[in-house]
């Protein structure tokens, strides 16, 4: 795809620390391609309220499109240059079209500026106090307790994350303008989004604020080793401007390689976590899942957590702490840490399925690397003691099973079982396709005792899940592909409560 504009000349936040009623889409006619998934959505409501001439199109129909249509969006579904608008300032492109699609190369023939989903997102950060979290885990989840404390403390934001959460409206959210209170008043308001590290496109953000959760070996497709996924996230930082323009980094102590990354920045930078040394101590009690989060040895606060586990612990002390930065008193944010419900496929409790002699308590989860597969199960199995743990994984992109199946055979050590259907294929090459499968992940756990099994197609898998469970299992269904709709066929067969 080609573009007109470089992200790399996009103006710096700290240029924009004055009140911002209107923003530099104000007045054009903007044209999106691939409106329908949340994050686009999303960045057409907030352009639509600043008055912004919006349009889009998309291949599919969905809530989402026709939810931008009630709130006065023209979208199309035709995708062709002759639906292709006549007035268009500049266009804006899913990250899942590609080059050769028939508006793009509309909107390259006249001359239209073209850019990225990130690209566009960051210019929109200019305009707002842009927080943005950043992590190889926990990005979403951590996103949606931000935006709900912020929610609960009267603080308005916008937010654009990338899953559902519907206690807060959904994916995405058009807040105030400007911050109404605490330290940041008058300020331009709050936009809270996830920097994803793929492609490096968080390297178009512009945040002020920056959160770092975790550093882990992903997309080595794209990278190719950890060092240079490190210096990755180390450029993101670089991007949060200085200490005296307001400009503040809030990373893990442990975990996310914080000596290379926080190395000469010129923002302010706090750490969290387990550890005593962190400026931030968290403590984690397992059996009552109460979070207590210290400051120098002093306690701020403690809540008890409706997600399970250490690492949702560490999730809810950042929204904590990036909350309190804007003025949140702690008791407050107390009350809606605890209140929040959590977000849809990120151990989502979808219920009870009822078996004969009891029932079987069914898991939903986008979990697809090993950290976040070992992490979850190891919680579920604490948190709900089953007398057997049955996971159903569908592995996501060949290269990344390739590159990490060690790690994956690692990380299902809390299960009992484990059912593989086939590779969820996503941007890889035939090529790539060939080199790894789903039976080389079943062959690498049975080296590990580990009872694993090669079935496919879903309806097969829901089939075995009707035979072998019994009173007192637990299923969890995992994965960034459609293997949900696997948890949901077997959670409603035959009855649920």
């Amino acid at each position: 795809m080609s573009t007109t504009a470089s992200p790399t000349t996009l103006i710096p936040v700290a240029a924009t620390s004055t009140l911002a009623s209107t923003s530099r889409f104000t007045g054009l006619s903007v044209h999106f391609v691939g409106i329908g998934g949340c994050g686009m959505s999303g960045l057409a409501r907030m352009l639509h309220q600043s008055d912004a001439t919006c349009t889009g199109s998309d291949s599919v129909q969905s809530e989402l499109t026709d939810a931008l249509r009630q709130n006065g969006i023209p979208i199309s579904y035709e995708q062709s240059a002759a639906q292709f608008p006549g007035q268009c300032d500049m266009v804006i492109a899913s990250a899942a079209i590609k080059p050769d699609h028939p508006e793009l190369l509309v909107a390259q023939e006249r001359g239209i500026n073209i850019v990225t989903y990130s690209e566009a997102l960051g210019m929109l950060q200019i305009d707002r106090t842009g927080i943005c979290l950043a992590g190889t885990h926990g990005k979403s989840t951590t996103s949606a307790i931000l935006c709900h404390a912020l929610m609960e403390t009267g603080l308005d934001p916008s937010f654009i994350i990338g899953a559902t959460c519907h206690q807060i409206g959904g994916g995405s959210r058009v807040g105030s303008m400007t911050i109404a209170n605490g330290p940041w008043a008058g300020k331009p308001g709050v936009l809270v989004c996830e920097a994803c590290e793929f492609n490096r496109s968080f390297h178009n953000h512009r945040p002020t604020i920056g959160l770092i959760n975790n550093i882990e070996e992903d997309h080595l497709d794209i990278y190719g080793s950890l060092d240079a996924i490190i210096e990755a996230f180390a450029d993101f930082a670089r991007l949060i401007p200085s200490a005296e323009a307001g400009g503040r980094l809030l990373i893990a102590h442990e975990g996310a390689h914080r000596r290379e990354v926080a190395s000469g920045l010129a923002c302010k930078v706090e750490t969290f976590g387990f550890n005593p040394e962190a400026d931030y101590q968290v403590t984690y009690d397992v059996s009552s899942r109460c979070v207590t989060l210290a400051h120098d040895g002093s306690t701020l606060g403690s809540w008890t957590i409706v997600l399970p586990g250490a690492h949702n612990a560490m999730n809810y002390a950042a929204a904590a702490i990036l909350a309190h930065w804007f003025g949140a008193d702690w008791p407050t944010l107390a009350k809606a840490l605890e209140s929040f419900q959590g977000i849809e496929r990120r151990t989502q409790r979808l219920g009870t399925r009822v078996v004969e002699g009891g029932g079987v308590v069914v898991y939903d989860d986008y979990g697809h690397h090993p950290t976040e597969i070992e992490k979850t199960l190891k919680a579920l199995r604490d948190f709900e003691k089953p007398k057997r743990l049955i996971c159903v994984f569908q592995p996501h992109q060949h290269s990344r099973t390739r590159f990490l199946l060690d790690q994956f055979a690692q990380s299902f050590s809390s299960a009992d079982e484990v059912i593989v259907p086939h590779i969820y294929f996503v941007r890889d090459s035939e090529m790539e396709k060939t080199k790894v499968s789903a039976r080389d992940l079943v062959d690498r756990l049975r080296s590990r005792d580990i009872s694993a099994r090669h079935l496919y197609p879903f309806e097969a898998i829901v089939d075995y899940l009707e035979a072998v469970c019994r009173d007192g299992d637990l299923v969890v269904i995992m994965g960034a592909g459609p293997v949900w709709q696997i948890a949901k066929q077997f959670y409603e067969g035959s009855g649920s409560c």
